[in-house]
């Protein structure tokens, strides 16, 4: 197996001194390398190698197995003063970061493993904070949607939710998940979108808002009132309200005015990936159908 080398993109490799460089301080620059310090007399190891086998197969994308035969390579097991077997060292930018002595149940080398390696959702969270950064939160949206729904506890996720939420005018969703983040969680942006939630509904409380609200409220049967209100709604980041009214609107005359155009048109506006897209086309096309 010595001709299994890390530079051919190898999942498992049997390190020597030819290749210890490559593998050790090269490759582990690229992704995490999980060096399995073995012997053949070594019973214990014969039990761990195959846990390990499996987890490199598992996570080829971003590690890579480097087995030691301590017996053939005694050189490169002193550089890492190795006293017992079975030994693991995790390798990261050419520096050991973690590892165990002995075996170890699979459940805890993956826990291991976890704190190191990629969360499947960070590359959408990523790409969608580099869209956020640039302020396109429209096409932010979808992206960081994705790495919420994917991983709820991740926080960074939850924050960059809720901002694209307020900045693609859900006051209300941004509102309630913001008050589902925990006391110890709440820091800097945890403030800064409170802030944001406050002034998006000082806006929403306009005097023309107010003003056609009380009309609606004396008139509930003006459907052209209630198309008023909704478009200020919409101009004030309140879309859920202005789209349940319109909807109000269109179950009671699904022809009335501009309603119809208008609903649609604001739905259409909404971020890709916003429940209340998929929400109102289904209530829409079911009035329609």
């Amino acid at each position: 197996m010595d001709n299994l080398v890390a530079n051919t993109g190898a999942t498992i490799v049997d390190i020597t001194t030819q290749n210890f460089q490559q593998v050790i301080l090269q490759d582990s620059q690229e992704k995490l390398v999980l060096v399995d310090f073995w012997a053949d007399w070594c019973e214990p190891c014969k039990d761990l190698m195959p846990i390990l086998e499996k987890l490199a197969n598992e996570y080829s994308e971003h590690l890579i197995l480097a087995k030691v035969d301590c017996d053939a390579q005694q050189e490169v097991a002193g550089q890492f003063g190795i006293r017992s077997l079975p030994t693991v060292m995790l390798v990261k930018d050419g520096q050991p970061v973690d590892g165990f002595a002995g075996v170890q149940p699979e459940a805890q080398i993956r826990e291991m493993l976890a704190k190191y390696l990629p969360n499947p959702e960070d590359e959408a969270l990523q790409e969608a904070a580099k869209l956020a950064a640039s302020g396109d939160y429209q096409a932010a949206f979808p992206l960081v949607k994705q790495a919420f729904d994917i991983n709820p506890d991740n926080l960074d996720a939850k924050y960059l939710y809720i901002d694209c939420l307020l900045e693609t005018g859900s006051v209300s969703q941004a509102k309630e998940l913001l008050e589902t983040i925990k006391m110890v969680d709440q820091d800097s942006r945890y403030q800064a979108l409170t802030g944001k939630v406050e002034l998006a509904e000082q806006a929403a409380e306009s005097p023309e808002i107010k003003q056609l609200q009380e009309a609606v409220a004396a008139e509930p049967d003006n459907l052209q009132l209630k198309v008023d209100l909704a478009v200020q709604l919409q101009q004030a980041h309140k879309p859920d309200e202005a789209l349940a009214l319109l909807y109000t609107v269109l179950k009671t005359e699904l022809s009335f005015g501009e309603a119809r155009k208008i609903m649609l048109d604001m739905i259409n506006a909404l971020a890709d990936g916003d429940p209340l897209k998929s929400e109102y086309r289904r209530k829409v096309y079911g009035l329609l159908y």
